[in-house]
C-alpha cells in the first residue's frame, strides 16, 4: 500500500485559500484527532530559526497548528533543542530569546515555549534501540520523548552536510540532545592549506577551541585538533575560502544514515501519535541555522503533509529536483539535485534507500492534491 502524501500549491487567490487555510485544510485531511488525544501534552517539533536568519517558518503558520490541537483537546507546547554549535541557540536561555525575537512566543503562539533538552543540552533520556547498525542506545531531549504526541513541522531546504533538511532531520537532529547530536555527527574537519587565508573566522566561532593558527616557516594556516573537534562544521559556514574540508569525504553517506537512525529512535515510544508537515517555501541553500539567508534555490512549491516522514521527505526533494532553478546550474535545474549542486560533496539523497531499510517509512508514495 503506498504512503499517502497530501500536497497543497501555494496559489492563492481569496482569504479561503491563504497559507493558514491550506494548514488547516491539510491537517484536517489527516485528522488532528486521529493522533492526538484529549489531555495529551502535545510537542508542536520546530526549527525557530538562528539570530539573523528570516528564511524559517512562519509564525503564523505555526499557530494554525497550535490551534487546531487546542480544538482537538490537547496541550501543545513549542519545542526545539539546542545546538552543538556556537550561535543565538546553543543554551536554552539565548534560544527562547532568540525563539521570541523570531515571533515564536507565549503571546503570539497561544502556548508554551520548551526547549526539549534542558538549559545546555544535557536533559536527556537514554532510549535502547535494536537492529540498527550504528546504535544501540540513543540520546533524546527529555521533554519531547515524554511528550504524548507530536506533529513535526519542518522547513524544507538544503543544509552544508546532510544535503538537505526536512521531517527526518528535523527528528534526527532536532529531538536530540548534546550527546545525541555529537553521536550522529562522528566525524572530524580538517584545514585544507593551499586554501587557507589565515583569516581567523574559524577559530573565533568554533564552539570547542579546537582551531589555532600554525605557522611554518613563511606561511600561516589554520590548524584543527582533532582530538577536540566534535564535527558540528560550524567552521565550514564561515570559511570564505573552502578551506575547511570534511576529514573523510565519504564519511557524509554515513552521516545521513545515523541521522535516519536518530530519526528512527525519535518516534518509537509515538507509533501512531506523530504527523508531519513540510513547508516547501523559501527553498534556501542552507538550514535555517545560519544567520543569514540565501536567495532561494527554486520558486515556492506548496505545502505537504503525511503521516510518513521518508515518503515525505522524498516527495519534498522530487518536487524540488523537477523544479526549474532560480539560480545558476545546468538544464536550468530541471531534473537536477540542486542540494548536490550546491554541496557537491555531501550524500543527502542516500537517506531514502537507508531509511526505507531500517523502517523508517516507505519510499512508495502517492501524492495527492488537496482541493
Amino acid at each position: 500500500m503506498k504512503a499517502k502524501v497530501y500536497f497543497m500549491d501555494m496559489h492563492c487567490r481569496k482569504q479561503a485559500e491563504n497559507k493558514a487555510a491550506k494548514v488547516e485544510k491539510l491537517c484536517n485531511t489527516l485528522g488532528v484527532s486521529n493522533f492526538v488525544k484529549k489531555g495529551d501534552l502535545t510537542a508542536i517539533k520546530l526549527h525557530f530559526g538562528e539570530f539573523g536568519n528570516d528564511t524559517h517558518l512562519r509564525p503564523q503558520l505555526v499557530r494554525k497548528v497550535v490551534d487546531l490541537v487546542k480544538e482537538a483537546g490537547a496541550k501543545p507546547f513549542l519545542t526545539d533543542t539546542n545546538t552543538l554549535y556556537s550561535g543565538s541557540r546553543k543554551n536554552s536561555v539565548d534560544h527562547l530569546e532568540t525563539a521570541y525575537a523570531n515571533g515564536f512566543n507565549p503571546t503570539t503562539m497561544d502556548a508554551p515555549v520548551i526547549i526539549a533538552d534542558g538549559i545546555r543540552g544535557r536533559n536527556h533520556i537514554e532510549v535502547p534501540v535494536e537492529n540498527l547498525n550504528y546504535f544501540k542506545k540513543t540520546f533524546l531531549a527529555r521533554e519531547i520523548y515524554e511528550a504524548d504526541s507530536m506533529v513535526v513541522l519542518s522547513h524544507f531546504k538544503g543544509h552544508l552536510v546532510a544535503g538537505f533538511g526536512g521531517a527526518i532531520k528535523n527528528l534526527a537532529m532536532g529531538c536530540a540532545s548534546f550527546w545525541g547530536k555529537r553521536d550522529q555527527h562522528d566525524t572530524k574537519v580538517r584545514v585544507n592549506q593551499d586554501n587557507c587565508i589565515a583569516c581567523g573566522s574559524c577559530m573565533k566561532i568554533c564552539p570547542a577551541h579546537a582551531i589555532s593558527m600554525k605557522k611554518e616557516e613563511n606561511t600561516k594556516h589554520a590548524f584543527v585538533d582533532r582530538n577536540k573537534c566534535i564535527g558540528c562544521f560550524e567552521c565550514q559556514t564561515v570559511c570564505e575560502p573552502k578551506a575547511i574540508v570534511n576529514e573523510h569525504d565519504s564519511d557524509l553517506s554515513h552521516f545521513v544514515e545515523r541521522i535516519a537512525e536518530y530519526a528512527y529512535s525519535a518516534i518509537q515510544n509515538k507509533k501512531g501519535k506523530v504527523f508531519y508537515i513540510n513547508f516547501l517555501m523559501n527553498i534556501t541553500p542552507d538550514c535555517d541555522c545560519v544567520s543569514w539567508s540565501d536567495a532561494p534555490l527554486v520558486a515556492d512549491i506548496g505545502i505537504l503533509a503525511s503521516t510518513d516522514p521518508l515518503a515525505l521527505d522524498k516527495a519534498s526533494y522530487d518536487l524540488v529536483y523537477k523544479a526549474q532553478s532560480l539560480q545558476p546550474m545546468e538544464n536550468n535545474g530541471v531534473n537536477v539535485d540542486k542540494f548536490k549542486h550546491f554541496w557537491e560533496k555531501t550524500h543527502g539523497a542516500h537517506i531514502f534507500e537507508y531509511g526505507e531499510k531500517i523502517g523508517l517509512g516507505s519510499l512508495d508514495y502517492e501524492l495527492i492534491p488537496v482541493e
